[in-house]
């Protein structure tokens, strides 16, 4: 065999090879798959007895003069279509429930392992991509376990025990038939190829338009605001059209294949039936027989039709479960160790930066901290402060660990957080961002969002030191009110206050501030602060500023550039040097002057 006949071998063999995936989510289920089984192999005896019922009642029963005997042959081949019907309908449910019961197991790890992912992951996946492999991928795979899986091996069954039986009833007649089998296998192993790498194409375009559609309804304002909807509209429409063309070349090598395996299995059947039709003249073969055989015989065609059928969804399939094990198979960057050392229960926090190198995996030619170095002792706040891209989130990032740095030790109490695990560690901060992530659920669920054993009164408390409790209060249902998606029926500084509330209720040992009150006005700003005030009592604080009003009252001031410590010390001594934080100060004081 040549070296190309060998790979397409291998190709042809390794086709459904993806499909292998779904065994471990099937295996907690054999009962289910045997009851299945069980079901699918009766209702397929059950057909295959029924062309012989049928011959029994030509041949007998309507040369018998006695009705009676006739009625007995009529009820039986009512019986056996009474058991066809009862054993798939029993097959149909037992397989639609393991296919639904599969596809929510593969929903649920694959959400699992997608939230376990660490940021670097997302910088290079669009988030529609990701929504399309947890959506449209895994409904295939219920296509084919609940249904197409199902048929296959149905129409496999009926299509076997129907050419044994057309081999016993005529030899002659079956061996006609037989010369049609590898005309009708020839183009679905041809076709089935080319269906599966189009099928992955086309899976590839629905992701490129879910990212799309994700991408542009996520920023609907900055849209609208630029009357940028047409633009947005011809681009998703170009996206869809290009779908929907490589869908159309799918669907064309379908249809061809299927047109195929019907003229040439009908075509086969017309010669037997004409090979039939001069014996049963010539008595040497009765009626019956030859209803027998045709029947059988068009078992055959329809089963052979249903593998044609349903081939291409099974290979459709196969691209989907593809696209999602290779997600399922991407480790996550950031892994707790398999041996993680305790942080203990101490409540107080300290944590150090020693020589820390990093830069993003997006970007690894850029440093985004230097040989950065930093300490803070428990209670202590501290403010970073610099231009934007200096550092200062990133250092956020790597105390919470969404990144380890290339070079450097981070450690908390002490203990290097790589030998922590991952939720060990972050339920020590407490993160209040630039930005509130308001969950669509009550405004007590959203405070104790993630913690299960929190009290009613645990909530509320934390409301109040963040100033949240009056406004929550006032709301139609007060802390059973649905905030709706994003929060939208809250102001920016309800929102703030509600995700302040959210670090409260945790009692971290440190709280992270990252840039917690830039966005909002000078009312929201005040009352944030307020809360923010309460908050930072006794408590390590590590905060990232734009504004004065933010760093006042720190006890040190850590100047960034580029990565790098710059300069450090109080308010009062970063004014008398000449640098950064002077300027920072002149241009906020002078901004004031101008509003005032």
């Amino acid at each position: 065999m040549t070296e190309s006949g060998k790979d397409e071998k291998k190709s042809a063999l390794a086709r459904l090879q993806p499909l292998k995936f779904l065994w471990p989510f099937a295996r907690p289920y054999k009962k289910q798959v045997v009851l299945a089984l069980i079901f699918l192999i009766l209702a397929a005896l059950a057909m295959l007895a029924l062309p012989a019922a049928v011959r029994e009642m030509i041949d007998n029963g309507f040369d018998s003069a006695n009705s009676g005997n006739l009625d007995r042959h009529f009820l039986w081949v009512f019986l056996v279509a009474v058991m066809m019907g009862v054993f798939s309908s029993l097959r149909f449910y037992w397989v639609s429930w393991l296919g639904e019961r599969v596809v929510a197991d593969v929903r649920i790890a694959l959400y699992h392992h997608i939230s376990g992912m660490s940021p670097s992951f997302f910088e290079h996946t669009r988030t529609g991509e990701v929504l399309s492999r947890l959506n449209t991928d895994t409904t295939l795979i219920d296509s084919v376990v609940g249904s197409s899986f199902s048929i296959a091996l149905r129409s496999a069954a009926v299509l076997i025990g129907s050419i044994v039986m057309l081999f016993i009833t005529s030899p002659k007649m079956a061996a006609i038939l037989a010369l049609a089998i590898p005309v009708v296998l020839a183009p679905i192993l041809f076709f089935g190829r080319r269906i599966r790498a189009m099928s992955r194409q086309s899976q590839d375009s629905i992701a490129d338009f879910s990212a799309l559609a994700t991408e542009s309804i996520n920023a609907i304002h900055t849209v609208q605001s630029f009357a940028a909807e047409p633009f947005e509209r011809k681009r998703f429409s170009a996206t869809v059209m290009t779908s929907f063309a490589k869908a159309k070349k799918r669907i064309v090598s379908r249809s061809l294949m299927t047109a195929i395996v019907v003229i040439t299995l009908f075509g086969g059947i017309i010669l037997m039936l004409r090979s039939g039709a001069y014996d049963v003249a010539s008595g040497a073969m009765s009626a019956g027989t030859l209803s027998q055989f045709i029947l059988y015989a068009l078992f055959a065609a329809s089963s052979a039709g249903g593998l044609s059928e349903v081939w291409g969804t099974v290979q459709r399939a196969a691209g989907a479960v593809e696209r999602i094990a290779e997600l399922m198979h991407t480790a996550s960057e950031i892994q707790s160790p398999a041996a993680p050392h305790p942080l203990g229960t101490t409540t107080t926090g300290a944590f150090e930066f020693n020589d820390v190198s990093f830069s993003y995996p997006s970007r690894p030619d850029r440093l985004a901290l230097k040989d950065f170095s930093l300490q803070v002792a428990p209670g202590e706040t501290v403010a970073l402060v610099g231009p934007s891209g200096a550092g200062k989130s990133t250092v956020m990032d790597l105390l919470l660990r969404f990144y380890d740095p290339q070079h450097g030790v981070i450690s908390v109490n002490g203990i290097d957080i790589r030998s922590v695990a991952l939720a060990d560690l972050r339920s020590r901060f407490g993160l209040v961002a630039q930005r509130a992530e308001i969950f669509s659920c009550s405004a007590r669920d959203n405070i104790a969002y993630g913690l299960t054993d929190v009290s009613d009164e645990a909530v509320v408390a934390a409301a109040k030191t963040a100033l949240a409790d009056e406004f929550i209060r006032n709301l139609t249902d007060g802390y059973d009110t649905y905030l709706g998606e994003r929060g939208v029926r809250l102001s920016g500084g309800q929102q703030q206050r509600i995700a302040i509330a959210r670090a409260v209720v945790r009692n971290p040992a440190i709280l992270l501030l990252d840039e917690a009150t830039s966005s909002l006005d000078a009312r929201s700003e005040a009352l944030v602060q307020r809360a923010l005030d309460n908050v930072m009592k006794n408590r390590t604080t590590l905060v990232i500023a734009h504004r004065l009003a933010t760093v006042l009252k720190v006890d040190r001031i850590i100047v960034m550039d580029e990565g790098r410590v710059v300069a450090t010390g109080s308010h009062e001594e970063l004014l008398r040097q000449d640098g950064i934080y002077q300027e920072f100060a002149a241009l906020q004081l002078n901004d004031q002057r101008v509003a005032g």
